[in-house]
């Protein structure tokens, strides 16, 4: 009797993903040459030293990897595409928590990697109980890493390296790129990813001048600004933005923040195209915004009820700062409202849960897959009286296939009980519910926010144990390759023969 179906595959072209691992880990040490040069400028010998041992260190495994290993063929299809896509934010991760480890920046390799991770994800939750006494060169790293992972790793090797757009670029611009379905706009992936990354090297340069003005100095400005376009949330200073206490850097930021959840393909079209008939077709435009405004209201009428801030204008500072913060997952926070009762954290735990727009940096199950569940919703209910009707999901003027619609349906449905048995784990290692369910939302959506006794206090995440760091650590990295990416090569499918 014949086992085909239990034959696990050869076909996977593991030499090939191992390369192109090889030159990811080569651009790697390319980036970590600024955080090099960063400690160069402010005189800390020593963090030149670890920065340059890992320079060397990830340049050449990137190299041995590059020019050792010869596969016999080129071919990237969908599940190589697939198996590069999840293991190279791993691989980044590894030789990215070097310079921690080697300045004892982190006590171990669990708290290294977290760490790390946390950056490339754009989560934003840290073990790192004081900040501000680290070297500037590290510093600088954990923000770049947010830089780095928000636009995305892979999208940035193809926009460097055309050629990866012969041998699967699609397959791996499909893979990383967030979303319900991935619109190009232009006919090359690789000229697709050139323009997004132009657009946030465009709003990276001109927050940081922006920034500048107020009272950040070009140090803090740029770190604060490679935190807030990938909507990472990491600071330089133990209480955030809130050391600054200035409304100008505020308003500047929440601007931002709120560009960095649009669907950077509308922006591109808006700005570079001149389509400014795409913010009146977006659907997901509409609510996003609309969301937030609603949001904004509800928290600033709680602000005003319960009376905790001196001033009408700041407590309308904080309600939109903060509305903007969680929904688009950057996890930057001006007001601690934990001891002002749990309706405030509550309420922004369901605008986490959601996050900014499909093609954003910003994190969460994405506001598209809300509206077409609410639309669905809605025909549903609407055939349980004319059960002979024929509906369709519209979105943006268009019909959304069936298919669609299920696999939004069956990712909705996977988010939450991924999220909801992390908590369960979480409770087993004594964090009270409500807070196991904050954290493991808080990393599943990768926005970073701490919530309890274990991660809401000035340890953070530092207090809870090595198993739950490595959890929290996966489910980072689960949220921001959308589940799918992940735990399909967890599923026996994904390697047995076609």
């Amino acid at each position: 009797m014949m086992m085909r179906h239990r034959t696990f595959s050869k076909t996977i072209n593991y030499p090939m993903v191992l390369r192109v691992v090889g030159w990811l880990l080569m651009i790697e040490a390319f980036f970590m040459i600024a955080p090099l040069i960063v400690s160069v400028i402010y005189g800390e010998d020593w963090d030149v030293i670890y920065f340059a041992i890992s320079v060397v260190v990830t340049f050449v495994a990137g190299l041995f990897m590059n020019f050792r290993i010869k596969p016999s063929s080129k071919a990237m299809r969908k599940r190589e595409g697939l198996l590069l896509t999840a293991t190279v934010w791993v691989f980044f991760s590894i030789f990215g928590m070097i310079p921690f480890l080697l300045s004892h920046t982190v006590t171990g390799i669990t708290d290294g990697f977290f760490e790390t991770m946390s950056g490339f994800t754009t989560t934003g939750a840290s073990v790192i109980k004081d900040v501000e006494a680290l070297p500037r060169g590290i510093l600088f790293w954990r923000s770049m890493m947010q830089w780095i992972g928000g636009m995305g790793i892979i999208l940035f090797t193809l926009a460097v390296l055309p050629m990866l757009n012969y041998k699967g670029g699609v397959s791996l611009f499909n893979s990383e790129v967030t979303g319900i379905t991935h619109e190009r706009m232009r006919p090359r992936v690789s000229q697709t990813a050139k323009s997004l990354w132009t657009i946030y090297l465009v709003f990276t340069v001109v927050l940081t001048l922006l920034l500048s003005f107020g009272p950040m100095g070009w140090y803090d400005a740029l770190c604060h600004t490679m935190s807030t376009v990938s909507t990472g949330g990491f600071s330089t200073k133990n209480s955030g933005l809130h050391f600054w206490h200035d409304y100008y850097t505020d308003i500047v930021i929440m601007i931002f923040m709120l560009l960095c959840g649009i669907n950077f393909t509308i922006i591109y079209k808006v700005a570079v195209q001149g389509k400014f008939s795409e913010i009146k077709r977006s659907d997901t435009l509409k609510w996003y915004l609309t969301i937030v405004l609603v949001g904004s209201i509800v928290v600033f009428a709680r602000i005003a009820y319960k009376s905790f801030v001196d001033t009408w204008h700041y407590g309308a500072i904080l309600a939109f700062f903060d509305t903007i913060s969680a929904i688009t997952s950057t996890g930057f926070a001006t007001y601690d409202y934990e001891h002002e009762g749990e309706f405030i954290f509550f309420f922004l735990m369901l605008l986490m849960f959601f996050g900014g727009m499909a093609g954003s940096t910003a994190g969460g199950a994405k506001i598209d897959r809300l509206v077409v569940l609410l639309k669905n919703v809605k025909n549903e209910l609407y055939k349980v009286v004319h059960s002979s009707a024929v509906t369709a999901v519209r979105l943006d003027g268009k019909s959304v296939p069936h298919m669609i619609v299920e696999k939004i349906l069956a990712f909705l449905s996977i988010y939450v009980v991924v999220m909801v048995v992390v908590a369960v784990v979480l409770t087993l290692f004594g964090m009270p519910a409500f807070d196991a369910l904050f954290n493991s939302l808080s990393a599943i959506s990768n926005i970073g926010f701490g919530y309890g006794e274990m991660t809401g206090g000035e340890d953070k995440f530092a207090m809870i144990s090595p198993f739950c760091k490595w959890l929290l650590a996966f489910e980072m990295l689960v949220g921001r390759l959308e589940v799918f990416t992940v735990l399909s090569l967890f599923t026996p499918g994904f390697w047995r023969k076609d």
